[in-house]
């Protein structure tokens, strides 16, 4: 009876409004409804398999029972510039500041598997972020920083193996054994077919070069989070909220699946995967979306995989504040923009979150830029009040009827995707990109007719001076680091280094499954130690796999 008089009520308010509409209009573009009431969530709404309590199934409400009534969310700036000598003095200078957790930025020499000295890498050298060729650079970038006292996120996918393997044998010289160290590798190659591009094997080999590292540091470094599965470029590359989870959901599930072909038990591997989202404008969108984000996977693996752990049922996830909407104009504004966001990541749970920096959308953040991007996040742990409470917004009219709007529409995206044959298939025939860049193109669309409304873009203009004090990159690191390799090369063991590259390519010739399987980490470990570089390494794997040639979806 009480839901009928709601919805009597709600009516007759209804009514009044619409009678008053014609002298008092409505702004255009608005979510569908006006207000949201019981009646939003239907007269059969239950509680406990919706939601449920924080750390328990569904976790809708988040992965922990207290969540940072504890302990706050892992504070962790990405970063990475120049040479490892820079990165690593701000490195050092974020964890001095208060940083709990370090989150590397490689440039994309780097991210695509090229040493600073090949052809392919002139004029990128150092410009986005860290070069990293060798073992050497490597201990040059945790030089004075305890690998077994700070945890350590790398954006990083096709090389991640490599990547992985150096920073494993920078501990082994620290005395930091495997076992204890902790971080991530991002390590999600379908995105980068989907909406990022840097890829470079064909899809098969490079799942198997995933389930590798989920086998191997499933025994050899059991607190690393293998993969990061990222939704944060596919929102990057302009898809939704629900789009956002629904694809990369989806890759994590096409992840499982070939892991379990593999060989290897559900639980034995889902409790280390971990998701990485966008934060966006609209906040209370965002949290829902983070909300309908851990229950979808958490239905999934139970209902769908037959997980019985719940650390496999887990979503755990990074945040980073999204990179897409700072503004060139009145980069000011996007102080707010960010504070806004990491607002939103806070009341949606997160476990780890990366602010970025007021000038990022003109240049690599200046130290001070940082330091306020840092701050942001200190403030809202320390003297908002959002992390005082569990889910704050839970039972909110409004974010329970959009958490379930999301989760049904992500679930519609993978059903599509599952008929399909799942996310590789769906990536092959274009299909995610498609979707992906015909939700930019209605976004942008937007903005261009002013039907949106982007403070300081195209309303609340002004005329600006030119920026000043934005960091530079000196010009002259690529000379310098080739002329740094050419020196590591010399003094290394020259045929250790061709032996453990022959063994390389014997083992990554192998089968991807079966009884004659080689795990290739151990070998690209052995390649690391002998001071073979990144280029190398992934040089042989290209003469083995060859190269991934992109879709054309026009």
């Amino acid at each position: 009876m009480a839901f009928e008089n709601i919805k009597a009520g709600l009516e007759k308010y209804h009514a009044e409004v619409e009678a008053k509409l014609a002298k008092f209009p409505e702004r255009a573009n608005l979510v569908p409804n006006r207000l949201y009431t019981p009646v939003d969530l239907g007269e059969n709404f239950d509680y406990m398999t919706k939601l449920g309590f924080p750390g328990e199934y569904p976790y809708t409400r988040g992965v922990q029972p207290t969540m940072y009534r504890g302990r706050f969310w892992t504070m962790r700036m990405y970063a990475g510039f120049s040479t490892a000598e820079e990165s690593n003095k701000r490195y050092r200078y974020l964890l001095a500041n208060g940083g709990s957790g370090l989150s590397c930025a490689f440039d994309l020499p780097t991210q695509i598997g090229y040493d600073s000295d090949d052809k392919m890498s002139a004029g990128e050298v150092g410009k986005v972020g860290v070069a990293i060729d060798s073992l050497a650079d490597m201990e040059i970038l945790f030089d004075q920083i305890s690998l077994d006292k700070v945890s350590t996120s790398m954006t990083i996918n096709a090389p991640a193996s490599v990547l992985l393997a150096m920073y494993i044998a920078v501990a082994e010289k620290q005395g930091v054994p495997a076992t204890a160290l902790r971080g991530t590798i991002q390590n999600d190659i379908l995105k980068e077919y989907a909406a990022r591009g840097t890829y470079i094997f064909p899809v098969k080999p490079s799942m198997r070069l995933i389930t590798d590292i989920f086998e191997y540091c499933s025994v050899n470094v059991p607190k690393w989070n293998t993969i990061s599965i990222s939704g944060y470029h596919i929102r990057e590359a302009g898809s939704t909220a629900a789009q956002e989870i629904a694809f990369t959901i989806a890759d994590g599930i096409a992840y499982i699946e070939a892991a379990l072909k593999a060989g290897m038990k559900i639980d034995e591997f889902a409790g280390r995967l971990s998701f990485f989202w966008n934060a966006h404008n609209n906040v209370l969108e965002e949290v829902a979306k983070f909300r309908a984000s851990r229950r979808l996977w958490a239905t999934i693996l139970k209902e769908r995989f037959h997980a019985e752990s719940s650390k496999s049922m887990k979503l755990r996830f990074h945040t980073q504040t999204a990179g897409s909407m700072l503004t060139a104009q009145q980069p000011i504004n996007n102080i707010i923009r960010v504070a806004l966001q990491t607002a939103a990541a806070v009341m949606g749970g997160t476990q780890s979150l990366h602010t970025n920096s007021r000038d990022e959308a003109l240049a690599l953040p200046t130290t001070e830029s940082v330091t306020i991007a840092l701050r942001t996040q200190q403030i809202v742990a320390y003297e908002s009040g959002l992390a005082d409470v569990v889910d704050p917004l839970g039972g909110s009219y409004y974010v329970e009827a959009m958490t379930n709007a999301i989760e049904a529409e992500a679930k519609e995206y993978i059903r599509k995707i599952d008929e399909m044959g799942g996310a590789v298939e769906a990536i092959d025939k274009g299909y995610i990109q498609k979707e992906i860049q015909d939700a930019a193109y209605a976004w942008q669309m937007s903005v261009e007719s002013g039907e949106r409304t982007i403070v300081g873009v195209n309303k609340f203009t002004m005329e600006e001076p030119p920026v000043t004090g934005l960091l530079k990159i000196d010009a002259s690191v690529g000379e310098k680091k080739k002329a740094q390799l050419a020196q590591d090369k010399a003094n290394r063991d020259q045929a250790k280094v061709a032996e453990e590259l022959a063994k390389l390519e014997k083992a990554a010739q192998t089968p991807a499954e079966g009884p004659d399987h080689v795990n290739l980490m151990p070998v690209i470990l052995d390649c690391v130690r002998a001071y073979c570089t990144e280029g190398e390494i992934c040089g042989v794997l290209r003469k083995v796999y060859g190269e991934y040639k992109p879709h054309n979806t026009l």
